[in-house]
């Protein structure tokens, strides 16, 4: 319940209405679109959201002052504000009572008023209640000639025993000009009000029967098309008199017409625009045409931006904004040459994959660039509802378009750089599954009439080039995947790390804390502390983080001291700034051990190196697996063990000890989810150390998935884990003979520091891991450099693993 109003003289924002007048007992709505009324309205909604309505004396003039204005108006207040186009505000007021401007002025660019409350004058009843049923009569036989009052209000009126109510409601709904509803307004004596209503009623009366009078006169004498021309005249004038012309109506039609929209979409637009046309403004279907059309018409439908005309401007933008990724760089670089030769061809639709901060977002961004695109963004991490890609139907309260409608009508173009960021990411629920409704969207067969819900007409996005971004395709659907095509980053080496953080990282954080090259210089030797000592990751993120903080900590010496020399940042600076460092530095294994052997797993943020260890004692043949390992790599495990006990005597191994011996299979770092078959060959030389007591070499590291055969079958992530591999000083590394290939892909530093091994069985890792080099021959051996550096130690990280409910390493 509203509380009780103030009737006492008040001082309220004021708002001018133009061909209308405010009655008590009524609700009015009204659109505002001049500045000291949308101030006014301000005013009043951040208090009690009470103001002063008046008309104006000149409804055709727009600026106006205090003398312009009617003095006698009511005291309303807002219920509704509601924002349409154009930024006009409509406005719906609860009118409480009649007021008296004492005085009208200005105050930070609206108009108030100090208003006393003008209240009613009783006379002799018996005459008051002879005019208001004079007054009844008369109105009933108004309606009955004109029809033209709305039927609650009838109703109202019929219910009405308040002689003040009930001429307030009338006067209201009736088609009066002005200045007589001013004018019945503005009398406080009910006796004079009712003789002026009274008035008013006869003269509407004579009205009416002289336009049934003309009308029937004209039907007469005019055909058809006359009587359409003139009723749609006819039509105009009452709407322009009353102030609610078709003007946006016409706008809509013109925009329609000019935007060279599909013709289908076209005529849909044009009977909406017919609709609207018939509808009044204060209609709620008229709000959703209204939105409907603006929707519509801010997408685009011809507009394109020219691509670089040159490929070798395109190359030199992507080559001075990102160092390495140079797949990515060749197949944009292709692109652009076969749309250069064929004139016309569908996109591609790109998907990168790597590990965080390897720039995957970033040279998306450099793309769009490159080819003098504009550039979108579209986030689909969390992502669970279809309708955030095709968007609603138009039958929903609050429908709007998806999220790609969206993207396109930001970009401008129809043929933008759309980046659809941490694919891997959405998920689906009982409202549908987003991958589904992305199937559409990149498919190039298919993306040339995608269909949103809520334009409900075909849009095409065969010129959009599509880029998707994930860390993993683990969690990618199958169908949606097939679309994409695949480039794989990864991570960098310190070599890659260090030119980056030189060329790009460093100038940006200098930058970003206001610094220059004067004021810091950051030396290799820096850089590589900075890597080594306080990051672990594949990408560069952390390292730019840790740079900021350099940044941050000479500007902070600079703050205090304007006149200190350039600070030199080397690998005695970067502890004395940032503390000891995070990550020790040490050598790989430094012994042959017995029952430990150096795997290598693929993780989400780049590589890492775990140790295996296997133990026996005494028991009943029993296999335990500690190091909270997932199903696939406890598989993987008893496969190695299987292999083993079948081949006992091969190795020297009594087959009846393994019914008296227990073997216990751990792997460190218990507290981080470890899965993946690629351990089979480090658990299977872990178990036969640990069953024969021969140490296995310290200086090699090795992976390969094992089958019950003896077979060492081909793994993933072979980069990451030889970078991984050098990171601990790692010489020596055992990969399946399937991957053999992929070495010529690899950095050429790790090819220098370390010797690949490719092996197809596992009696080829035997001979290696236990110093025994039969069977492998000197040409199946890629040489190593010795290394001269020392380098940290690797930690494991955790991620989603391959096809594994585990949060970790993917051996």
């Amino acid at each position: 319940m509203d509380k009780e109003i103030n009737r006492m003289t008040n001082i309220l924002p004021l708002i001018a209405l133009r061909g209308k007048v405010a009655f008590p007992h009524t609700n009015v709505s009204f659109e505002v679109g001049r500045e000291m009324t949308l101030k006014a309205i301000d005013r009043a909604s951040a208090d009690e959201r009470l103001v002063f309505i008046c008309s104006q004396r000149k409804t055709e003039q727009d600026k106006i002052n205090a003398d312009d204005l009617y003095s006698v108006g009511c005291v309303a207040r807002i219920k509704q504000v509601a924002q349409l186009s154009g930024g006009v505000v409509r406005v719906l007021c609860e009118v409480l009572y009649r007021g008296h401007a004492r005085t009208i002025g200005t105050e930070s660019g609206y108009f108030y008023a100090v208003v006393d409350e003008l209240k009613t004058v009783h006379g002799d009843e018996v005459l008051e209640e002879a005019y208001f049923r004079t007054a009844k009569e008369l109105l009933k036989d108004v309606i009955a000639a004109d029809g033209k009052i709305a039927k609650d209000t009838v109703t109202k009126l019929e219910n009405c025993n308040n002689a003040e109510e009930y001429i307030d409601v009338a006067v209201s709904a009736m088609r009066v000009r002005l200045d007589v509803k001013q004018s019945i307004l503005e009398e406080n004596r009910i006796v004079e009000r009712l003789k002026l209503f009274e008035r008013c009623l006869n003269d509407e009366l004579e009205i009416s029967k002289i336009e049934k009078k003309i009308a029937s006169s004209i039907r007469q004498s005019i055909d058809k098309n006359q009587k359409e021309y003139f009723l749609r005249e006819q039509l105009k004038a009452i709407h322009k008199e009353l102030g609610d012309d078709n003007k946006e109506e016409d706008e809509f039609r013109q925009k329609v017409l000019a935007k060279g929209m599909p013709e289908e979409l076209e005529q849909k637009c044009l009977k909406e625009i017919d609709r609207m046309s018939k509808m009044q403004t204060t209609s709620p279907e008229y709000t959703v045409i209204s939105g409907y059309l603006e929707q519509v018409l801010a997408l685009p439908w011809t507009e394109e931006t020219e691509d670089t005309e040159a490929l070798s401007d395109c190359v030199k933008v992507l080559e001075a904004d990102h160092y390495g990724l140079e797949k990515i760089k060749e197949r944009i670089t292709e692109y652009l040459a076969v749309l250069k030769l064929t004139g016309n061809m569908k996109a591609p639709i790109l998907c990168f994959v790597g590990p965080p901060g390897v720039g995957k977002t970033s040279i998306a961004q450099s793309i769009a660039r490159a080819l003098g695109r504009k550039f979108v963004r579209m986030s689909l991490g969390g992502v669970k509802d279809e309708a955030e890609i095709r968007g609603h139907r138009r039958t929903y309260i609050g429908a709007m378009p998806g999220r790609i409608m969206y993207g396109m009508k930001q970009a401008g173009s129809i043929n933008p750089v759309f980046l659809l960021d941490e694919i891997d990411k959405i998920t689906s629920d009982m409202h549908g599954d987003p991958a589904g409704a992305l199937l559409e969207v990149l498919d190039p067969e298919q993306n040339s009439s995608f269909r949103d819900r809520y334009i409900e007409a075909p849009y095409d996005l065969s010129k959009v080039l599509f880029i998707t971004t994930a860390n993993t395709l683990d969690t990618i659907p199958g169908p949606l995947r097939d679309r994409m095509e695949i480039i794989e980053l990864s991570g960098y080496t310190m070599e890659e790390k260090s030119e980056i953080a030189r060329r790009y990282l460093a100038p940006k954080q200098l930058a970003a804390n206001g610094l220059t090259d004067n004021n810091a210089a950051f030396e290799e030797s820096g850089v590589r502390m900075a890597i080594e000592g306080y990051t672990r990751e594949a990408g560069v993120r952390n390292l730019e983080r840790v740079i900021g903080s350099l940044c941050r900590k000479v500007a902070v010496q600079y703050a205090s001291d304007k006149q200190l020399p350039c600070v030199t940042i080397d690998a005695k600076k970067v502890p004395q700034l940032l503390g000891a460092p995070k990550f020790t530095v040490e050598e790989g294994r430094d012994q042959a051990e017995i029952g430990a052997v150096t795997g290598l797993a693929w993780t989400a943020v780049g590589g890492t190196t775990l140790i295996v260890e296997a133990m026996t004692m005494p028991g009943k043949g029993e296999v335990k697996l500690t190091g909270k390992l997932g199903d696939v790599m406890k598989e993987s495990a008893l496969a190695a063990m299987t292999y083993i006990r079948a081949n006992a005597e091969k190795y020297g191994i009594d087959g009846e000890i393994f019914a008296k011996t227990d073997l216990h299979i751990h792997v460190p770092e218990g507290a981080t989810p470890k899965d993946g078959p690629s351990a089979g060959i480090t658990m299977a030389t872990a178990i036969l150390s640990a069953f024969t007591n021969k140490p296995v070499r310290c200086d090699i590291a090795m992976t390969g998935e094992i089958t019950l055969r003896g077979k060492v079958l081909p793994i993933g992530g072979l980069k990451e884990k030889s970078l991984a591999a050098r990171r601990v000083g790692i010489k020596t590394v055992l990969i399946p003979k399937a991957n053999e290939r992929e070495i010529a892909e690899l950095p050429a530093v790790v090819c220098e520091d370390i010797a690949f091994i490719p092996v197809s069985g596992i009696d080829e890792v035997f001979a290696v891991a236990f110093g025994f080099q039969d069977g492998v021959t000197e040409k199946n051996t890629v040489p190593a450099k010795p290394r001269k550096k020392r380098v940290p130690k690797a930690q494991p990280l955790p991620v989603v693993p391959e096809k594994s409910d585990h949060n970790g390493v993917r051996c």
